[in-house]
């Protein structure tokens, strides 16, 4: 069973549902730009870190031109794994394994910390952007990666009948994109061994995410983001 978001038990191996949502439920991404912006600082933060020599010496710092080393943002390649996710327009989902024990905080305080001074300087404005820091959840069994990425892509029906479009890791499921910093197969091997007797009729991740009749909310209980 999942555990209680508040405890933040972090564990070697790990799998967690990490969600949060803008302050008073107020909209996270205004435009396509920002959803890009988040994107892209997960990919940075998932992918092989820039070589030296790759690095600009040249930067701006406060609006000024400066000649030096700028100061990177913390790479995790190797420390966090990113099984599924969905961006909407207040809230995000993050499905991740931790692979070491100790590296989930600071890889979300990195990227919530990033994109809320990336947000607040394009919207001149002050203070939180998100309900706290983050939310996240242990899930220690094996049934509940597949229905929490199923409910994962399916957040977008919200907002578009077209959940293979959305901000999220869908497409890389139905191998339509191959995004590198994306691992889908751990939940796809665990599809595939076909967990439990109600999944013996479905023959396909997509069958199982776009047709399979049961509740979400019903078998994830605090799982979910109300």
């Amino acid at each position: 069973m999942p555990r209680k978001n508040s405890l933040k038990l972090y564990i070697k191996d790990g799998y967690y549902h990490i969600y949060n949502r803008g302050v008073e439920k107020r909209t996270i991404f205004e435009d396509e730009q920002d959803y890009k912006v988040f994107l892209s600082y997960l990919k940075y933060s998932l992918s092989d870190p820039p070589k030296p020599e790759d690095v600009s010496k040249t930067f701006t710092l406060q609006g000024s031109p400066f000649k030096g080393v700028p100061r990177l943002p913390k790479n995790f390649k190797g420390k966090i794994e990113l099984l599924s996710f969905c961006l909407m327009p207040n809230h995000f989902h993050l499905l991740v394994k931790q692979i070491d024990n100790f590296s989930l905080k600071s890889f979300m305080i990195s990227i919530i910390t990033r994109y809320s001074m990336y947000f607040n300087k394009k919207y001149d404005r002050v203070g939180s952007l998100f309900q706290g820091i983050y939310r996240a959840v242990l899930i220690d069994n094996e049934s509940y990666l597949l229905y929490l990425s199923r409910y994962i892509h399916l957040n977008p029906l919200e907002i578009s009948k077209n959940i293979a479009s959305a901000y999220s890791s869908y497409a890389d499921y139905l191998e339509i994109r191959n995004t590198q910093w994306i691992n889908p197969e751990i939940i796809l091997s665990e599809f595939n061994k076909k967990v439990g007797t109600e999944f013996k009729k479905i023959n396909s991740y997509k069958n199982f995410v776009e047709n399979y009749t049961q509740d979400d909310k019903l078998i994830l209980g605090d799982l979910t983001l109300d």
